[in-house]
């Protein structure tokens, strides 16, 4: 179910004319979202449908897909698949401290890209339940008038982020296999 906060047209009901013109840009936290859909769904995002539904409201004219590399078979096929829908896809190596703990967060590459796009689209597309993404989505908000849409899973995603977004799209049927 789609959701609006500061009072913003529904997504869905903008005029089709409107939409058809809107220049879109995607950024997807692939960790995030593999987890988040695994916990709360035990199945896995489908990226070719929510490719879909954005085609609907406008033309894609960026998309990044940021991901861990840990170098096995079943990872590289996903990462191929990416990028035949249409995501460049940006790797950062998996790195394994000595205390156990594991470091491999976009963060900051993610918000150095939607700080660059956000000034030439007119949405920024976030797949992401991080908090840490709330002040990124209140500035871009803020300095560009983009709208910014977040698909999260409703009990994993932040509230502080949905609050922080013009547009929320809970991750459910059908954006699941």
């Amino acid at each position: 179910m789609l959701a609006t906060s500061n009072s913003r047209q529904p997504f869905h009901s903008q005029p089709l004319r409107e939409r058809l013109v809107k220049k879109i840009a995607v950024f997807a936290d692939v960790q995030n979202i593999y987890y988040t859909c695994r916990e709360a769904y035990a199945k896995q995002f489908n990226y070719r449908r929510l490719w879909q539904q954005l085609q609907e409201q406008g033309s894609i004219v960026a998309a990044y897909a940021y991901a861990i590399d840990r170098g096995d078979n079943q990872q590289l096929k996903f990462q191929d698949a990416l990028k035949h829908i249409g995501f460049d896809v940006k790797l950062k190596p998996f790195i394994q401290r000595s205390d156990g703990s594991a470091k491999g967060d976009w963060d900051v590459g993610i918000t150095i890209d939607v700080l660059e796009a956000a000034r030439e689209v007119d949405m920024v597309v976030l797949l992401s339940g991080d908090g840490d993404f709330a002040i990124l989505l209140d500035k871009i908000n803020q300095d560009y008038d983009v709208e910014t849409l977040v698909y999260g899973v409703p009990s994993l995603t932040a509230h502080a982020l949905i609050n922080s977004a013009s547009l929320y799209q809970a991750i459910e049927q059908p954006l699941l296999q």
